[in-house]
């Protein structure tokens, strides 16, 4: 970044809801509630998989990593809008803009990723259960992970510098409530085809053949669901693939709408409210999506308040 570009705007303004006051109390509130909703709910899901002894099995180690990621990605851009919100300060520092940017690209790069891993491991669930836990041993789910983790910070630490380095001459309100590509973007005094381009060419890796991936593995399960004449066990294999499809479906309906449309061509107040929504209300579900329409984790959450109701007793 230039040294003019960067002395004159030490810092940003997010516009956020300002041009709405009279919903900022109210959205203060929602969100805040939904926030810690959201840090229990999740919170709670990687408690249960790590002290249930049922729940030690690839599904759950992807599901542990995938509430840490949403416990992460939400914290990196709800407590600066929670400020932002109860007061008239609206500002976050160029450090602070650049570390949000930083994570907040970072982290939704990796939950992408991560969503398809889970994908596979549905695929050889369902598709080859009697080598499940050869094919899904502990080193090869620890590499897909690892690959998803670098991978998707690997894509924010080439797309944060990329658009922060845009000359902006002296515009620093951004019409957003966090540092996000698009609304950074808007900002810039020069031609910006060429970061749009690079931003989508980015978004076709992380985001589109992860999604490709995914609906191949699960026509490939649907292939098998059809075969398969038992009750319960097509029971078993809608509870695990729909909770998995839901979240897939509620996280990569937006992130495609905002990064894969040419020029960000969206409404600003348009990828405010969808930007919300998968910050906050999709890592908000996706605990609730899969307790209640998991009976695995339903029962180790019963079998962990017996434990706690023993303990006390005794």
């Amino acid at each position: 970044m230039d040294g003019t570009n960067k002395s004159t705007q030490g810092h940003f303004i997010l516009l956020g809801f300002s041009d709405r006051p009279h919903l900022e109390r109210i959205l203060f509130v929602v969100i805040l509630v939904a926030y810690l909703l959201t840090l229990v709910g999740n919170t709670t899901i990687i408690l249960v998989s790590k002290l249930d002894p049922q729940l030690q099995t690839p599904m759950y180690f992807f599901l542990t990593h995938l509430s840490f990621l949403d416990l992460c990605f939400t914290t990196s851009s709800i407590p600066q809008l929670l400020y932002n919100l109860h007061g008239p300060d609206k500002t976050i520092s160029y450090t602070g803009c650049a570390i949000q940017l930083f994570l907040f690209l970072g982290l939704g790069g990796v939950e992408c990723l991560l969503l398809s891993v889970m994908a596979y491991d549905r695929f050889v669930a369902v598709c080859k259960p009697l080598h499940y836990m050869v094919i899904m041993n502990p080193r090869l789910c620890m590499g897909l992970v690892s690959v998803a983790y670098f991978c998707g910070i690997g894509n924010s630490m080439f797309i944060t510098p990329l658009t922060l380095h845009l000359p902006r001459c002296e515009h620093n309100r951004v019409n957003h409530f966090l540092c996000e590509v698009p609304a950074l973007i808007r900002i810039a005094c020069v031609n910006t085809a060429a970061v749009e381009g690079t931003v989508f060419l980015m978004a076709v890796i992380i985001v589109l053949i992860p999604l490709m991936f995914i609906l191949i593995s699960y026509g490939y399960i649907v292939k098998a669901v059809l075969q398969i004449r038992s009750g319960s066990g097509l029971q078993k294999v809608f509870n695990t693939c729909g909770s998995h499809l839901t979240v897939v479906s509620l996280f990569y309906g937006n992130i495609i709408y905002m990064y894969m449309q040419p020029g960000n061509s969206s409404s600003q107040d348009q990828g405010k409210f969808l930007t919300l929504f998968y910050s906050i209300v999709t890592p908000l579900l996706n605990p609730l999506i899969y307790t209640l329409r998991n009976k695995d984790v339903k029962g180790a959450l019963r079998r962990q308040i017996l434990r706690d109701r023993e303990s006390r007793k005794g």
